[in-house]
């Protein structure tokens, strides 16, 4: 009678543990407010014109960013090359390696939802007391006992619950490194090939260069030999060209870094893999650029994104501390098969069962448990923080990519001018020169000037290439339409319980 009894009070138990169950403490998590402001900077950015050898570009404000954008360069080698990237990166590999261990760790989190088997299995060899009437004497016997065993520890106060919350927000955070470092790759693999068509665009504008520096030279040996220069207009033109020599190593070393930082971006080692001479002659200049507002931005992008997932584990957090001081119930059932010989280890008669219900609470840890409980309290405010200051930083970022923009058209224009005026000014003092109208030192007067306009436009054409890619990356790179394995299983984190109350 007291047997059935008990195993009543303990179903009872169970059943009130049952339904408590939906009890879940700590906050529930609500995502930050979208920003409300409807600009980067304080006034508005207009692209003026480049200059007439030069394309119009175009803001397409609310515009998002075309899937695969780097296509929008239109040139097959940067293709092939941005595959070769993503198919090969380790920085990838690495990140997909940390996504998969975080998934698993909210898969292993989320057991605790679900009693837990086991087999106890046991033998021992016993002295014992035995009494025979007025004697007592020793013996020794064998016990064996083997059957399964049940736990259960039901979720009371949602600790459970919100570990798995924790668990899955930090699995987000890896999917959303994941993707940063998809965008990071392929942005930072778009800027070394400008580069290397930057410098080759000054490796040109060097040479073109050196070609002025030789007419000049023949120009002085000409009128030297018809006596109607010095010496000394000689020196100065083979010292002219001497030192315009020197532009070229810098910038041939500036192709090869570019070259290698682009080959280990692609997996590969620099002397394994070579990349494509890019110039701009093949490679198209984007000429709608898409501004997602900043609304937009904050769900888009993977950095910002991936501090909204901290936020939410450290909420969670929160909520697996003060569970702590609520009481935890176990629950636990046993079947056991026991005997003294294993030949009737699993006769019917020697079935043992039990039923055992226990519950525990906090009384008195010296003041720990609350202490922790401040503790996830004041890292969520931490993260607050961070999250804010990753948002103003993503913002600045646009900011500064929309003025250089902006910027880089107005300096392309006025280099283009300058350049024209610069060409004309040397053709005409050099032919001044031949006729005995100018002195070679106004000859050097104007190849100074135009050596500086035909690098700096080169420079400036560069630059804005270089400011147009950043502008893709700073809006976040369309990684959703990436259609990574990893980044399709990582989309939701395994369905093991409600994480959301």
């Amino acid at each position: 009678m007291r047997q059935s009894r008990h195993t009543h009070e303990t179903a009872a138990l169970a059943l009130a543990v049952l339904f408590l169950a939906g009890c879940t403490v700590g906050p529930d998590f609500v995502r930050p407010e979208a920003a409300r402001i409807e600009g980067y900077t304080a006034s508005g950015v207009s692209l003026p014109a480049a200059g007439t050898a030069d394309a119009q570009q175009r803001l397409s404000v609310g515009q998002s960013v075309a899937t695969e954008w780097w296509k929008l360069f239109q040139s097959a080698a940067l293709d092939q090359t941005l595959e070769i990237a993503l198919a090969a990166s380790p920085t990838l590999d690495t990140a997909r390696a940390t996504l998969a261990q975080a998934q698993e760790a909210v898969a292993a989190a989320a057991g605790a939802y679900y009693p837990q088997l086991d087999l106890s299995a046991g033998a021992s060899r016993e002295r014992i007391a035995v009494t025979r009437g007025t004697t007592t004497a020793s013996a020794v016997t064998n016990v064996f006992s083997i059957g399964p065993v049940v736990s259960y520890a039901p979720d009371v106060f949602g600790g459970t619950r919100r570990f798995v919350e924790q668990e899955s927000a930090l699995a987000e955070l890896q999917r959303f490194e994941l993707a940063a470092a998809y965008l990071s790759l392929t942005g930072n693999a778009v800027t070394q090939a400008i580069d290397i068509a930057a410098a080759r665009e000054q490796i040109a504008a060097a040479q073109e260069i050196l070609g002025v520096d030789q007419r000049n030279l023949d120009l002085v040996r000409v009128s030297f030999e018809a006596g109607k220069a010095a010496r000394t207009d000689i020196l100065s033109a083979q010292s002219q060209l001497a030192s315009d020599q020197t532009l070229l190593p810098p910038l041939r070393q500036q192709v090869s870094a570019a070259r290698h930082a682009l080959a280990v971006l692609a997996g590969k080692a620099p002397a394994e893999w070579s990349p494509p001479d890019f110039d701009f002659t093949n490679l198209g200049l984007p000429l709608d650029l898409p501004v997602r507002l900043p609304s937009a931005l904050v769900r888009e992008r993977p950095d910002i994104l991936a501090a909204e997932a901290q936020l939410h584990a450290a909420s969670a957090a929160i909520g697996v501390a003060t569970a702590q001081l609520y009481p935890t119930i176990t629950l636990s059932a046993s079947w056991l098969q026991q005997s003294a010989s294993m030949g009737t280890l699993f006769d019917g008669s020697n079935g043992l069962w039990s039923l055992v219900s226990a519950l525990t609470a906090p009384i008195f840890h010296g003041g720990t448990l609350e202490a922790q409980r401040q503790e996830t309290i004041d890292a969520f405010a931490a993260q607050l923080g961070t999250y804010r200051q990753t948002v103003l930083q993503a913002f600045g970022q646009v900011a500064d990519v929309l003025r250089g923009i902006e910027h880089d058209a107005e300096l392309l224009a006025a280099q283009q001018r300058a350049l024209e005026t610069a060409r004309d000014s040397l053709n005409l003092t050099q032919d001044s020169y031949a006729a005995g109208q100018a002195s070679f030192l106004q000859v050097l007067d104007a190849q100074r000037l135009y050596e500086q306009a035909r690098l700096g436009y080169a420079k400036a054409k560069g630059q804005r290439y270089l400011d147009t890619a950043q502008l893709f990356e700073a809006m976040g790179g369309a990684w959703q339409d990436w259609k990574d394995p990893a980044m399709q299983a990582g989309a939701s984190p395994p369905d093991r319980g409600d994480v959301s109350r």
